[in-house]
Parts: structure tokens; C-alpha cells; sequence
């Protein structure tokens, strides 16, 4: 796989839907067939040197980083979005002037396939950002994918942000990007937190990235089970079980 290749794992989530009284660990440490959520990604994603995966940490942060501490740590204090945490990264990535893959510490059923033909697609298609795209059966709160006249990306809108003609979009959003890295930092200065959650949303990137003329390029795969993202309890099983067919 090339080199000028780094990722940022989103990992600084509570998990509020998911504490209860005997166990208020941060969301990317819950155990599911007795590894951490977080294992999992970061096992798909090995096919990139521990030293070049940032990981964004928040809540209870040392459980996280004395776990995985081969790796690279920045951290999101305050929770203020998605966007918000990948700036958290700018210090050790700002430099960098190669690819960046973003993803979530919270989809354990992403396969290292799935990462790889990201990231083959980014390089062959030369895009400066590619989204992993896909619809499921799964019923998911994901951001719906919106293309342009000539089938083209044109841009991300959050569930809670869409018109009723936007919900009924079947193409989502997993969550899941690969950037060219100045692109991706100077898009992040752009963002803003006019939105129905008044945060920094790292799905406004690619758009403001295409409206300034870089290429922006969609890469959609049945993603089925691989789209789950554990927010709740019920998540948590739901996974358990993806998980113990899988391994």
C-alpha cells in the first residue's frame, strides 16, 4: 500500500446512551467478544504503521491511550463535532502533505478490504478527498449522499439537517474519508456550526472542498452490516453477534 499515507481515528466519545452504573468506560473501550470496539478498527486498519494513526481521545482518555499506547494521540476536550475533532490532529498532521484516512473508532464491522479499496480508489481516481459510500438494510441515522446533475458528488447532508425529498435518498454516508492532507486543514478552517447541533461537521469538508475546485470522488459498496456504528446497548449486541460469526 503507499507510503504518504496517515489516518485519524475518532475515539473521543462518552457514549452517554451506553452508560450504566457499573460500567462508564469511554464508547471505543466497550468490549464486544472480549477486545475493545477500538481493537477492531484499528486490525483493519493495520496495513498503516501504528505511529502513523492518530488517534482523537476525549473522555477518560487514559483508558484509551495506556491500551493502545504504540500509537499517536491527539485530544478533543471539548465535543464539538466531528470536524472539531479532526483539527485536534493539526499539530501532527499539518505538515503532512500526503492522504489521510478518517474514520471511526465505533464501526468495529468495517473490513481492512473496505479500507484498502478506499484508499486504492483515492489514489487511482487522483481525488484530493474520497468518500466510502453504501446503503444498507440497516436502518441508520447516517447522512444522506447528494450528487449532482451528472451523477457527480455535490454533498453531504446530516440526517437531522435533511428536507423530506433529502430522507428519501438511499445512498448514506458512512462516516468513513480519505483527504489529501492540506486540503483536508485548510477545509477545516472553513467550517462552521450553523447546523441543527451546532457543531463543526467534518461532512461540510468535501463540499467546501469542492466549491473551491478540488476533486472530490465517491467510492459506493454494498456496505450491509459493515455501516454500523454502536451508539446504543441494543448496537452493542447487535455487533457482538456481527462479530462472533465473523471471527
Amino acid at each position: 500500500m503507499e507510503t504518504m499515507l496517515k489516518a485519524v481515528v475518532l475515539a473521543a466519545g462518552k457514549g452517554t446512551r451506553m452508560q450504566t452504573e457499573d460500567d462508564d468506560a469511554p464508547k471505543v473501550m466497550r468490549a464486544v467478544c472480549g477486545k475493545p470496539l477500538l481493537w477492531y478498527v484499528l486490525d483493519a486498519l493495520s496495513f498503516i504503521p501504528e505511529e502513523d494513526i492518530v488517534i482523537i481521545v476525549g473522555y477518560k482518555k487514559e483508558e484509551v491511550t495506556d491500551r493502545f499506547s504504540g500509537y499517536s494521540f491527539a485530544e478533543q476536550a471539548e465535543q464539538l463535532g466531528t470536524g472539531h475533532a479532526v483539527m485536534m490532529a493539526g499539530e501532527q498532521l499539518r505538515s503532512f502533505t500526503g492522504a489521510v484516512l478518517v474514520c471511526c473508532g465505533d464501526m468495529p464491522v468495517v473490513r481492512r478490504e473496505t479500507y484498502e479499496a478506499l484508499v486504492m480508489a483515492h489514489f487511482d481516481q487522483k481525488n484530493d478527498c474520497t468518500i466510502l459510500t453504501g446503503e444498507s438494510q440497516v436502518k441508520l441515522p447516517f447522512g444522506r449522499i447528494v450528487r449532482d446533475a451528472g451523477g457527480g458528488f455535490k454533498q453531504v447532508v446530516e440526517e437531522r439537517d435533511c428536507t423530506p425529498e433529502q430522507l428519501r435518498i438511499t445512498e448514506l454516508n458512512s462516516g468513513v474519508y480519505i483527504f489529501r492532507g492540506p486540503l483536508l486543514f485548510n477545509a477545516l478552517e472553513q467550517l462552521n456550526r450553523s447546523n441543527a447541533q451546532g457543531e463543526y461537521y467534518l461532512t461540510d469538508a468535501p463540499a467546501i472542498m469542492r466549491n473551491s475546485g478540488a476533486r472530490v470522488g465517491l467510492l459506493k459498496r454494498d456496505l450491509g452490516d459493515e455501516i454500523i456504528g454502536v451508539n446504543t446497548l441494543e448496537q452493542l449486541e447487535q455487533v457482538e453477534k456481527i462479530l462472533t460469526t465473523l471471527h
